[in-house]
């Protein structure tokens, strides 16, 4: 078996967890901005957008949970990184990384138990769930570069929607990885519907508890996945 069809039979080992992350991330952004006052902790684009937008005057967007949001993601993608960094290992998902994608949906999955039970995010409460949650966000999105899949980032789909696009047929490319990239776009769009229905019918924090047991059952999907390359390579 040549090296791009055992890169491409590894892929399709990883990529439902990875999808399974990204719709995570679409019910978080969810949860966080329809009810942790119009801030994302997954998608910084539009934290950064935001922060301009407050910035500028319009009197409608909150400038304060928006940095904690951005300060968070940057702090939970540099802590992720200096757990990870030289880290080797038999698979292209290192046991750090692992830990580190399981821990985050720990955190994420304690946070919306506090939420229960205070019921009301307020105050500074408000800006430590919000600030804790970015951090799970930034450190699940630097944790899984390992996988090597970059058209799945699970945080983020405009660059997979740009690729998508540049590399269709209609534009003149061989339309390569069209179904992730599309699977990816589909996978944030759903979990964004998603988390917007729940946090309508059964409020933010119960929202946030099924965020978080989607990523428990993704990081259990790549403990799968790792174990199989692993036991295929070796």
């Amino acid at each position: 078996m040549t090296d791009a069809a055992t890169q491409r039979r590894f892929d399709v080992a990883f990529l439902p967890a990875l999808q399974l992350l990204t719709l995570s991330t679409g019910v978080v952004d969810a949860v966080s901005y329809l009810a942790l006052d119009r801030v994302f902790t997954g998608n910084m684009t539009g934290n950064v957008l935001f922060i301009g937008f407050a910035l500028a005057g319009t009197g409608t967007t909150p400038l304060l949970n928006n940095v904690v949001a951005l300060v968070g993601f940057l702090i939970g993608a540099l802590l992720c990184a200096r757990i990870v960094r030289g880290r080797v290992h038999a698979s292209r998902l290192p046991t750090a990384n692992l830990v580190v994608l399981l821990g985050s949906a720990a955190l994420a999955l304690v946070l919306g138990i506090v939420w229960l039970s205070v019921h009301t995010l307020e105050g500074v409460l408000l800006l430590a769930v919000t600030g804790l949650l970015a951090i799970v966000m930034g450190a699940q999105a630097a944790s899984v570069r390992a996988t090597g899949i970059t058209d799945v980032t699970t945080i983020v789909v405009t660059s997979t929607l740009a690729n998508l696009a540049i590399d269709s047929r209609l534009a003149g490319g061989t339309g390569d990885k069209w179904r992730r990239r599309l699977g990816a776009v589909l996978a944030m769009g759903l979990g964004g519907a998603g988390g917007a229905v729940l946090v309508r019918f059964t409020g933010g924090a119960s929202a946030l508890v099924v965020a978080a047991v989607l990523m428990l059952v993704a990081v259990a999907m790549l403990h799968v996945a790792r174990t199989r390359e692993r036991a295929a390579v070796g």
